[in-house]
């Protein structure tokens, strides 16, 4: 396992993490945008604010790093 696929694993875990610690918007029904309307564009304070980030950051590493494994 070479160095790119260990990265891979470790964002892809800290970004489930990161989701999990989330707060849940409206169950199921936001899935599929009903229900709670503006959660997406809610005012983020704090650490939510900085988790939402992180969370972002993640997600956009982890793309980086896929590309990176299936082009090396």
């Amino acid at each position: 396992m070479d160095i790119l696929s260990i990265a891979q694993i470790t964002v892809a875990i800290i970004v489930i993490v990161l989701i999990l610690i989330q707060e849940r918007s409206s169950g199921m029904s936001g899935i599929f945008g009903g229900g709670g309307g503006d959660s997406f564009y809610q005012t983020r304070r704090g650490l939510e604010k900085i988790v939402f980030s992180a969370t972002i950051i993640g997600m956009a590493l982890f793309a980086i790093l896929a590309l990176l494994n299936i082009l090396v």
